[in-house]
């Protein structure tokens, strides 16, 4: 495979689409991540109450739930847009009243209602996301693989810049408009997101030959009314998960489960705390939008193209292994700023190096993912994928920061990021027979 090659997939109109929707799946985690964390610290919030505040984000691992409906039930009157976009927009329109809603309360006065209102955001954010990864890989379905690095790698930079470049304006001018008119604009951003939902196009899929192919082998339940409400549940909740099994052997599935499970923790643990410990050194609000926005998004923009072009001749196994060590080891530099303070020029170096880290490993890891997806039931499967990913990086990170409090050391905080990634390098070496293999099946699409 040539550089040409690797470069002439980003010529495919497609990854632009791909790249469109990846900013509605970014936006989200700014309204209920970056910017709600950096709201909730300035209204006096500890950080026990933030990082428990962010048990929220366990909505994303357990959205697998649900993904089956994305995939067999169609949006009513938004369905004429089809099944990936009908879905898209009806969450959009959802988040859209709900960041209005927040944008008129105070967290500081009703911590509850904003839960609350953050919950709506995130149930229905993790709805799109089920559609958005739907979207992306039917219309990739096919593909040889010198495309899929490349089709993540617009995937990944669509997601940070739909949360960097809003996330920039948030703290940019959090000070000056106060965080209430901060979320009238991001409502605008929402928008705007809409409006390129309306844009792009619905993708072709087979998936209804394969599903219907898939339900001739449950013949045995008739076609009496009764039979065939049971053939739709058989196919819709069972067959994703069965089929998931059959092609991967089940001692095999089981590992690579739990390897999702396992990879993201340490980033999950470190995402969480992030805006309080950037506070809490000395960074002001302006500082973290140039810095960790502004800079941050340019550094995974460049990053993430590169590690597509390196991914594809480094396999799906090697890119993973690389990416998962790098991301543990740049950790450590945090602990160097809670040694140091607010240092400018360490806290640049550190953020380049974090979303160096954090983008090659995510291009690898949505690459993964993509290629352990069937074209059947593919939001259903993408999402329990995912959506296993997340339990780790949902659940357990909500302890962190309960273990700042307890230790009272950012130090030993970011030392504990960097041990969390060593289980699942450990099981990545494991399985890398099957994770190698996946580049062979995606040479046949």
């Amino acid at each position: 495979m040539t550089l040409n090659d690797t470069l002439k997939a980003y010529l495919d109109k497609r990854i632009l689409w791909v790249f469109l929707m990846g900013c509605a799946s970014g936006f989200p985690w700014v309204l209920i991540g970056s910017a709600m964390s950096g709201w909730l610290k300035d209204s006096g919030l500890t950080r026990t109450a933030i990082g428990l505040f962010g048990s929220i984000f366990a909505v994303y691992a357990i959205n697998f739930l649900w993904a089956p409906l994305i995939d067999r039930v169609k949006i009513p009157i938004l369905g004429i847009l089809g099944q990936r976009r009908g879905w898209i927009l009806a969450t959009q329109l959802i988040m859209l009243a709900l960041t209005v809603s927040v944008a008129n309360v105070d967290p500081a006065q009703s911590l509850m209602l904003t839960s609350v209102l953050a919950l709506g955001i995130a149930s229905a954010s993790a709805t799109q996301d089920i559609a958005v990864d739907a979207y992306r890989i039917d219309h990739f379905a096919d593909s040889p693989k010198h495309q899929l690095p490349a089709v993540s790698a617009m995937a990944v930079i669509g997601w940070w810049t739909g949360y960097s470049m809003p996330g920039y304006v948030a703290f940019r001018y959090a000070d000056t408009l106060t965080w209430s008119g901060v979320y009238w604009i991001l409502a605008g951003f929402m928008v705007c997101l809409i409006g390129l939902t309306l844009m792009v196009q619905e993708p072709v899929s087979d998936r209804k030959k394969l599903q219907a192919a898939l339900g001739s082998k449950y013949t045995k339940f008739g076609n009496t009314g009764s039979g065939q409400a049971l053939l739709w549940v058989t196919l819709t909740v069972w067959e994703p998960l069965a089929e998931f099994m059959r092609r991967n052997g089940a001692k095999t599935a089981l590992a690579i489960l739990l390897f999702i499970f396992l990879f993201k923790i340490g980033e999950a643990f470190l995402g969480r705390m992030s805006i309080v410990f950037y506070k809490e050194i000395g960074f002001t609000n302006e500082q973290i939008a140039e810095y960790t926005k502004m800079l941050g998004w340019l550094a995974t923009v460049v990053f993430t193209l590169l590690g597509s072009i390196i991914n594809v001749r480094l396999g799906v196994a090697k890119g993973l292994l690389i990416g998962g060590a790098a991301m543990a080891l740049s950790n450590l530099m945090f602990a160097w700023i809670a040694i140091t303070g607010p240092q400018e020029w360490l806290f640049a170096a550190t953020i380049i190096v974090d979303n160096f880290t954090t983008a090659f490993s995510s291009v690898a890891f949505v690459s993964f993912l993509t290629a352990l997806t069937g074209r059947a039931f593919s939001a259903t499967q993408y999402a329990l994928l995912a959506s296993i990913g997340n339990l780790g990086r949902t659940t357990l990170a909500s302890g962190s920061g309960w273990f700042v409090d307890i230790t009272g050391s950012w130090v030993l905080f970011f030392i504990l990021t960097t041990i969390l990634v060593i289980p699942g390098l450990i099981l990545l070496i494991i399985i890398r027979d099957r994770v190698t293999a996946l580049r062979g099946d995606q040479t046949n699409g």
